[in-house]
Formats: structure tokens, C-alpha cells, sequence
């Protein structure tokens, strides 16, 4: 294992990147202090927010720098951080959560549960948490997760399901978001990070972990389906055909989100297909529903606080990934996971020079696997989070019962990429 001595900046920012997990387990206790101390309850709602957290504390790493360091090394470590990822997952949310692009996946997802025999509401809810999440291989995870959160949303957890069921609904939607973007080498954010260096094309992704996915993704949504199937056909809202929409209108809103798919590494770019959208959107009101822009800007907020915190968590991180036997090392990085971007991670790992082609799939396995036990472990889950969880009490989420939810879709996970 090497060894990489720390300086006081990266120990400090240690501390606070744990402070800051610990706060993101602490959200629920500062709601219900809301709710029991309204004197205060403007600060105890704005502690709350899970996507608030690492921002936070990404402003006190920055003020230490600042009182540390000085004022150019503070700034200069700002400059030197990456945002593109936080202004991707803005961007694509606001987008694929436009009524044109919703309207088009609900028809689609109509369609093809007409073809089940089961009923058409259970059936549709097996396929948002099956052929949902494995179309985040073609049009992002951070979209897949946007598009099934908020169908979700208004056909089952608006219709007063079981805290039980949103639990378990909400486990396995990030676990299969997290595993179901590995089809491709260009859709999962901690396979983007490696596919480049590691030269992974999509025929690899697809061969080596891409159908070990989608069995783990049918299996996880088949089991729960089933378990339910008698409360999501009581409670589910009946599907009705989609609000009529210009077809123009959707094919325009399709393009401009595969324009910004395909540059999703030039912000300069996919940026200027945003305002072109924000634009066009304005010109055609009678087709739009209320963009999400506030939803979306809450969780590049809550990425952006990820990136600045986890730009000095390198000394640890890479200490822990070095010298493991492949077996060991996908646990370790599926546990590691659960406590850091997942992304970060396997971007830590392709900075170790000649490791084996085992270290390599071990690391980007448990990554994805991990990536549904938190809502930090990977980059769509804040989005899925923001939309859902004004369903739940005092509109927050536990994040111990999502772990415990999503641990046996994890388990299932853990079987199609070891065992398989």
C-alpha cells in the first residue's frame, strides 16, 4: 500500500468531508427540528436540505483555505476543480424533465406495458424501475433518474403508499439507475471517468459488466414488483394516454437533449444549448410545464459542494485503493462508495499506473455497485431525491432506511458481478 504523507489543508478538509457525511445522516433530525422549533425553523429547513450539505461545508473548506493559506491558494483550488459534471446533471435534469421529453417516455412506457399481462399499473411500475434505469446508457443516468423519479411521483407516490414501499421503491431505483448506466462507456459518470484512459469502448461495457447489469436490474424490479404487487395495483393511479403534445414540438426537445448528451464533457457548449432550450421553451408556453430549474440548481449546488470537498480526500483514497486483491478491493470500493462520489473514485483509480485488468473491473464494479446505498454515492441520486421526497414525512428521507432499502437490491448487484 503507498503511502502519501498529508499536509494540515488535506487533514482538515478530511474532517470536514466526514462532518459533512455525518450531516447528510443528520437531515431528518434537523426537519423534525423544524417542525418542533418554529422560531427557527428557517434555519433548521435550510440544515435539512440534503442538497444543501455538501455546499455548506464546501464553504467552510474553502473560508479554512482561505484562513489557512491565503486568498490565492483558496482561490487558486477553486479554479483547479472540475464542475462539468454539476452543470451537466443541471442541465439534463431541467431538460429531460420537460412535458415534451415526460409525455414521450410515458408513452413509451405505456406502450410497451400494454404488451405485459399483468395489469397496466403494475406493469408500468416494473418498467420504471427496469427499462428506465437501463436507458440511462443511451441518454445519461442523470436523465433516467429525472424521468423515473418524477413518473414515480405522480402515479404512485402521490397516491398514499406505504412508507414501507417508498422505501424499497426508492433503494432500488438508485441502486438500478447506478448499475443500469453500464451499458455504454459514455452514460455512467464513474465510467466516463476511465473508459477514456482504460480505452473501454461501449462493445466492452456491454460484454464485461453492460448484461450482467440488466440482470440485476430485471431481477431487482421482478422481485419487488411482485412483493407489492398487491398495493401498487390498489394505490397506483390508473394510466391514462398522455396529454396531447405537438410532435414538432417533442422532436425539438428530443434534439436538443441529445445535443447536450453528446457534449456532455464541453460545458461551453452543452451551456449554449441550454439558454438556445431555456429560449425555445419560452416561445412555445402552451407546451411547458413549470421547468424544474430551482430542483436542478439545488443539486449542481450539492455536486459542486462533492467536487470541492472531494479534491483534497486523494491522500486517503488512493492509499486504500492500492496494493488489495481484486476480490477485497470491489468490496472496499463498494463500502467507499456509500461515503464518496462514486465517480471520484474510479477517477482516483485511474491515476495508479500498471494495475491489472482485475483491479480494473473490480474498482468500476463496486463503484456502480455501491452507488444506491447514499444519496452522495452517485451523481443522479440527489436529483431522484428532490423530486421524490416531499412524498415523505416531513418531506425528508432517512438515510439509514435507504441504506436498509437498498441493500438487498445491492446484494443482487454484488451476485451479477462476481458471480456472473
Amino acid at each position: 500500500m503507498s503511502n502519501i504523507a498529508a499536509s494540515t489543508p488535506e487533514i482538515i478538509a478530511a474532517v470536514i468531508f466526514a462532518l459533512a457525511v455525518l450531516h447528510t445522516f443528520s437531515t431528518k433530525f434537523f426537519a423534525h427540528l423544524a417542525h418542533v422549533q418554529p422560531r427557527h425553523a428557517g434555519l433548521w429547513h435550510l440544515l435539512a436540505e440534503v442538497e444543501v450539505v455538501f455546499g455548506f461545508w464546501a464553504f467552510i473548506l474553502i473560508a479554512t483555505l482561505f484562513w489557512l493559506s491565503g486568498k490565492d491558494a483558496a482561490v487558486n483550488y477553486l479554479e483547479a476543480r472540475n464542475f462539468t459534471e454539476p452543470m451537466f446533471v443541471f442541465v439534463i435534469m431541467v431538460i429531460a424533465a420537460s412535458r415534451p421529453i415526460l409525455n414521450t417516455i410515458i408513452a413509451l412506457v405505456q406502450f410497451i406495458a400494454s404488451m405485459i399481462p399483468m395489469q397496466r399499473v403494475v406493469a408500468v411500475y416494473f418498467l420504471c424501475l427496469s427499462v428506465v434505469p437501463l436507458l440511462g446508457s443511451f441518454i445519461t443516468e442523470p436523465a433516467a433518474m429525472t424521468l423515473a423519479a418524477l413518473m414515480l411521483r405522480d402515479r404512485y407516490f402521490q397516491q398514499q403508499l406505504s412508507n414501507r414501499l417508498k422505501y424499497a421503491t426508492l433503494g432500488l431505483l438508485f441502486v438500478n439507475i447506478s448499475i443500469g448506466g453500464t451499458l455504454t462507456n459514455f452514460a455512467a459518470p464513474p465510467v466516463l471517468m476511465v473508459a477514456g484512459k482504460w480505452q473501454w469502448d461501449s462493445l466492452y461495457m456491454l460484454s464485461h459488466f453492460g448484461w450482467k447489469a440488466a440482470f440485476a436490474v430485471f431481477v431487482n424490479a421482478a422481485v419487488l414488483t411482485w412483493f407489492f404487487r398487491h398495493e401498487i395495483a390498489a394505490k397506483g393511479q390508473a394510466d391514462g394516454a398522455p396529454a396531447s403534445m405537438s410532435r414538432t414540438v417533442a422532436g425539438v426537445h428530443l434534439l436538443f437533449l441529445v445535443g447536450v448528451v453528446f457534449f456532455a464533457h464541453h460545458p461551453v457548449v452543452f451551456m449554449g444549448f441550454f439558454l438556445f432550450f431555456l429560449g425555445y421553451t419560452e416561445a412555445y408556453k402552451q407546451y411547458q410545464d413549470r421547468l424544474i430549474l430551482r430542483e436542478g440548481l439545488l443539486v449542481a449546488f450539492f455536486l459542486a459542494g462533492l467536487v470541492v470537498l472531494g479534491g483534497l480526500q486523494r491522500w486517503w483514497l488512493q492509499s486504500a485503493l492500492t496494493g488489495v486483491e481484486p476480490t477485497v478491493l470491489y468490496f472496499l470500493a463498494t463500502a467507499l462508495t456509500a461515503v464518496t462520489d462514486n465517480a471520484a473514485l474510479t477517477y482516483l483509480a485511474s491515476l495508479v499506473d500498471g494495475v491489472s485488468p482485475e483491479f480494473k473491473y473490480a474498482i468500476v464494479a463496486g463503484a456502480v455497485t455501491g452507488g444506491g446505498l447514499t444519496i452522495i454515492a452517485n451523481a443522479p441520486n440527489p436529483a431522484g431525491l428532490s423530486i421524490l421526497k416531499s412524498s415523505f414525512d416531513e418531506q425528508s428521507v432517512s438515510p439509514l432506511g435507504l441504506f436498509l432499502a437498498a441493500l438487498p437490491p445491492t446484494c443482487v448487484a454484488i451476485f451479477a458481478f462476481l458471480a456472473l
